[in-house]
């Protein structure tokens, strides 16, 4: 379940964000196909990502790869580069807004998760918030959450809204190298009832193993910003991560993204890590990691080494 609702997920979900980008239609559909036929329902993605061409791909393949009733659609609003820059904005106007673009980019009259996308200081919480309200009300949503709050901002909006229409999940950066949310978002997320959706839950790629001997020509961390996106991992303390992955990937049989993508996934308070995988290969490893239970020990040893 997601966070305190009756949301059924699986246990991960499909990100889209290199949709319209990277990702075209045909591997988009390939992705899905394969995403779908395995068991999973949760597609994640959002108002801004490919500029609305990752809801559009998204969109058409809905009805003829899948059914609407068979998927968990999940957007997020509050992100733009319509302007070629980013833009947050997280107005009721934008908001509602985004939310309208993304209903017909899906082609849909409902998704069953809307997020707002970033935090802003810009406009006051209580207008954001009204937002989602506003959403669910009018039948746009069928449940609310955000995405890359921190634990105190989670906390306020979840206080907010306790009495209105309750939030029901965050998603945020969480992996082997990106523990941060343990100091205060995941325990003020399990208190309230808000669950942890990951991103980046293979730590930009690290944790796959792939840069263990350099950076591949055709890597995210070869090219520019993207390239900014996967560097910040590169470091010596990651590598000792990966390391230790790597020996118990072999010690169990398994990939190194399957032991990485297996400790996000059970730990508590997550409710599903988004995987954007860019390839058919690469998605059909990550299902295999649904098989996959961690001994106790292993769990230990990977704590231990990335804490």
């Amino acid at each position: 379940m997601v966070g305190r609702s009756g949301l059924s997920v699986s246990r991960l979900a499909l990100g889209t964000m290199t949709w319209g980008g990277t990702t075209t239609p045909e591997e988009a559909r390939e992705l899905l196909t394969a995403f779908t036929e395995a068991g999973g329902d949760l597609v994640d993605t959002a108002h801004g990502y490919g500029d609305g061409r990752a809801e559009e791909m998204l969109g058409s393949l809905i009805g003829d790869v899948v059914d609407r009733d068979d998927l968990a659609l999940c957007t997020k609003a509050g992100i733009s580069r319509e302007s070629g820059q980013r833009v947050v904005n997280t107005s009721r106007r934008a908001l509602a807004r985004q939310l309208d673009r993304s209903l017909a980019r899906l082609g849909t009259d409902h998704v069953d998760l809307w997020l707002v996308h970033t935090w802003s200081d810009a406009v006051p919480l209580e207008e954001t918030l009204g937002t989602l309200e506003w959403a669910v009300q009018s039948g746009r949503a069928r449940y609310v959450g955000v995405s890359n709050y921190g634990g105190w901002q989670t906390a306020r909006a979840a206080t907010l809204m306790d009495a209105r229409v309750p939030l029901v999940a965050n998603e945020s950066e969480y992996s082997l190298v990106n523990r941060v949310p343990e100091d205060e978002l995941l325990p003020a997320s399990r208190t309230l009832g808000v669950g942890l959706l990951p991103w980046s839950p293979l730590g930009r790629g690290v944790l796959t193993g792939k840069y263990r001997h350099g950076i591949p020509a055709d890597s995210r961390a070869s090219s520019g910003e993207v390239g900014d996106f996967a560097a910040r991992f590169l470091d010596e303390d990651t590598q000792q991560v990966v390391e230790a992955l790597v020996t118990a990937a072999r010690g169990l049989g398994v990939t190194a993204t399957e032991v990485a993508l297996a400790w996000v996934r059970d730990r508590p308070g997550v409710v599903a890590p988004v995987v954007g995988t860019r390839t058919l290969a690469q998605l059909r490893t990550v299902l295999r990691a649904e098989d996959l239970v961690l001994p106790e020990e292993i769990v230990r040893a990977l704590d231990d080494v990335s804490d």
